[in-house]
């Protein structure tokens, strides 16, 4: 079963939201394409950020040199990160000097694209990007397990809840105060968290 969930918060609280990012999410977009092409035409990031800001990406838990050739499948999880310090950060740094060190690990395209299709990826910010790409994401939606949004509401303190504004389930006015009580396991959420500026 799927449900809706439309939160309207206070700007200080989205980055609480930001454990779930890292956690992972859903996306449900085109598949069989490239890095580049799911990440800039399907999910809005510029290709600018894409070079400069997004240093470091995991296919199926491999190291990505090539955004253009490495493939999106259905079911493919892909992560995302700003640079990361020291050598090991160096290391896996995509088109790295130190590439060739880890080439046993790394991404290699296997099989020629298949048709492009609807389907889901798997998705997790880290470091510097989940402010920066996070709240974005969070507007726009994610799909999360309803198992794990329960237990990221039942964690939330009082103050939390004090600055949710507003709740929508499925389109329908719900008092945010019954969403921590309410049992969201097997159902896959849709969820979207705007500022209430």
């Amino acid at each position: 079963m799927t449900k809706r969930l439309n939160l309207l918060l206070e700007d200080n609280l989205i980055p609480i939201f930001f454990s779930l990012l890292q956690h992972g999410f859903m996306v449900k977009a085109e598949v069989g394409c490239s890095i580049k092409a799911f990440l800039c035409e399907q999910l809005g990031v510029s290709p600018e950020y894409l070079e400069d800001r997004i240093q470091t990406l995991f296919l199926d838990g491999k190291p990505v040199d090539d955004v253009n050739s490495a493939i999106i499948e259905h079911g493919s999880t892909l992560a995302l990160s700003a640079a990361m310090p020291g050598f090991l950060g160096a290391t896996l740094r995509k088109g790295s000097y130190y590439a060739a060190m880890r080439s046993e690990i790394s991404y290699k395209k296997e099989t020629e694209s298949g048709p492009v299709q609807e389907g889901t990826v798997f998705l997790k910010l880290f470091n510097l990007l989940l402010g920066e790409l996070g709240p974005a994401f969070l507007k726009q939606g994610i799909w999360l397990d309803g198992k794990i949004l329960e237990d990221f509401f039942k964690s939330q303190s009082n103050d939390f809840w004090a600055g949710c504004k507003s709740a929508r389930l499925n389109g329908e006015r719900i008092d945010p105060d019954r969403l921590p009580g309410m049992n969201w396991a097997n159902e896959q959420v849709f969820l979207q968290v705007q500022e209430s500026s």
